[in-house]
């Protein structure tokens, strides 16, 4: 995507795009620009179109930039020369080969700004309970970068019939050997069938091969209903990484999130006649098949404890984020330990009880209270343990880690 330089016609600034106005600004002199959002520019293309148009190396205003370490590509503004990966924290560098570019159908601006994004990281982190002390420390050194991720969009209608089994439940009644009437449920299936005619408008496909998906998944949906047509002004003092998932690629996917949901629609269908369903078996046909191509606002951030890479993304519309971070030993074990407390507990008030109800037998009772103290004990000898910071739990050796 054309990524250009905008250079503020009163002190010849470069401009970048605002969040908070929406505009054009120049952080020298506050000068500000309309950015223009043409949403007839917005365009569903036909999934049988072969030829799309691009942007010719020749033609570029950007430099495609290639990640030292995880090898993405992101495009940037030609005189940018020191760029840092949001993903894997390494130093970008100029490409050997320029690539031409897919012109985006349309983007979502950024809609939370950073400073608010610096509060939400700081709250995410400190309510990390299992994270070593030492991390929350690490996230102020560590910087947050916006970008601009390719996706693809996919609309279809669908025709599927479907067959499933369903099962209604009955209880029955059955003696035990002492002649005690219990009842159990026993379930009758039945052979059943139905249509699903379905519109799916926008099912969203991530284009980018260096996003974690489980994390990429976790910020999603996009509201991508209202998007603005495609203006490099946008991406002025933001990166923009370049779609590495091709659209045929990305169509299969959509395609298995469609089946996904048409099986969903199924089971429901189903059980609004019965009271269980199983084996349901899908036939779609997909027609009007369209797609876009968009860009979409992530915040990323990326750090390293003990030799290991750690990723947060913060979906830049919407402010949802999802990330991953290590896990203290030394409070991992805490917690086993006291789910060990509490599991004795609730065994020796179990056991206490059937004795009074059992039997008041006094050997009977030391018995039991004997097994218990001596659970008590184990806990008391494992807690000691942490004395020397380290804990032994079935052979499993917890370092600390704060």
């Amino acid at each position: 995507m054309d990524k250009e330089s905008y250079k503020c016609e009163c002190c010849g600034g470069t401009m970048e795009f605002d969040v908070k106005t929406q505009k054009l600004k120049c952080p020298n002199c506050d000068n500000m620009i309309e950015i223009i959002d043409n949403k007839n520019f917005v365009i569903e293309h036909k999934f049988t179109l072969i030829d799309r148009e691009t942007i010719k190396v020749s033609m570029k205003n950007s430099s495609t930039m290639e990640c030292q370490g995880c090898g993405a590509h992101v495009e940037v503004a030609s005189d940018c020369t020191a760029v840092s990966c949001p993903y894997c924290g390494s130093s970008y560098v100029l490409a050997e080969k320029q690539e031409e570019i897919l012109i985006p159908d349309g983007v979502i601006p950024f809609k939370v700004e950073k400073a608010e994004i610096a509060q939400m990281m700081r709250k995410w982190i400190y309510s990390r309970w299992l994270a070593p002390n030492k991390l929350k420390a690490l996230y102020e050194n560590d910087k947050i970068q916006g970008i601009y991720v390719p996706y693809w969009t996919f609309d279809a209608m669908v025709d599927c019939p479907y067959t499933a089994m369903g099962g209604r439940d009955r209880q029955v009644a059955y003696q035990d050997r002492e002649g005690k009437v219990h009842y159990r449920t026993e379930t009758d299936w039945f052979f059943t069938k139905g249509r699903i005619n379905y519109f799916f408008d926008d099912v969203q496909v991530t284009a980018s091969r260096n996003m974690n998906p489980s994390l990429i998944n976790g910020i999603e949906p996009f509201t991508t209903k209202d998007i603005a047509s495609y203006s490099p002004s946008y991406l002025s003092g933001f990166s923009a990484e370049t779609y590495s998932i091709g659209l045929e690629e990305g169509n299969i996917e959509a395609k298995k999130k469609m089946r996904n949901e048409l099986h969903r629609m199924a089971e429901k269908e189903v059980t609004r006649h019965y009271d269980r369903v199983r084996e349901v078996r899908l036939n779609p046909s997909f027609y009007d098949e369209t797609y876009k191509h968009v860009l979409l606002p992530v915040y990323a951030t990326s750090y390293s404890y003990n030799g290991k890479n750690y990723h947060v993304l913060i979906n830049g519309e919407t402010g949802k984020m999802k990330g991953d971070y290590p896990k203290s030993p030394f409070k991992i074990a805490i917690l086993v330990i006291f789910a060990m407390i509490i599991a004795a507990i609730i065994l020796y008030l179990k056991n206490h009880s059937e004795i009074r109800k059992v039997s008041f037998n006094n050997n009977i009772y030391q018995t039991q209270l004997s097994n218990s103290q001596n659970i008590f004990n184990n806990i008391y000898e494992e807690v000691n343990k942490f004395n020397n910071q380290e804990v032994y739990i079935h052979g499993v050796i917890f370092k600390s880690v704060l």
